[in-house]
């Protein structure tokens, strides 16, 4: 199978913030059939969908591989069992979250795995970061990621660290 280029989205807001996203960057790295392009800056962010945490250290990965998305996820969630994630409160305080947000051009409509992420047009956390990593990449439907990300970060509290 050919390699697909893909961007995972990444978040922590318990412990050490920044030495939870380096160590998900090095097991992602460390993960057979997955190589890591580029990492953008990480972003301090305030919390979304639930405000009574702890703000956010926030970035996206650039990765090749040729793992079909399924597996991608299941390596994803692997990743965030081994640094101790637990799911007890939706949009909730997590030492570690890796989303799939692109996986190629390909549209994915399971139960389980949504791509392109639904909500991420909506997030200037996974917007900015993304813009820093290819700001011509075009959303369909939505346009541009650098003028997605602009309007986004005037709204909501987003700064480059």
């Amino acid at each position: 199978m050919d390699r697909v280029r893909c961007f995972i989205g990444l978040g922590s807001n318990l412990g050490d913030k920044e030495a939870n996203a380096q160590r998900a960057i090095f097991l992602l790295a460390g993960e057979e059939g997955i190589s890591v392009k580029k990492v953008a800056p990480f972003y301090r962010t305030a919390p979304w969908g639930y405000a009574g945490q702890d703000w956010f250290i926030n970035t996206v990965v650039e990765i090749e591989t040729a793992l079909p998305p399924g597996r991608l996820l299941a390596v994803l969630l692997s990743i965030e069992e081994k640094m101790g994630r637990v799911r007890d409160v939706r949009w909730g305080p997590r030492v570690i979250d890796l989303d799939l947000l692109l996986y190629g051009d390909a549209v994915v409509n399971e139960p389980d795995l949504v791509v392109p992420h639904p909500r991420m047009v909506e997030r200037a956390f996974v917007l900015a970061p993304l813009a820093d990593l290819d700001p011509d990449l075009c959303l369909p439907g939505h346009g541009r990621v650098a003028d997605l990300s602009q309007e986004l970060v005037r709204l909501q509290e987003v700064e480059k660290m």
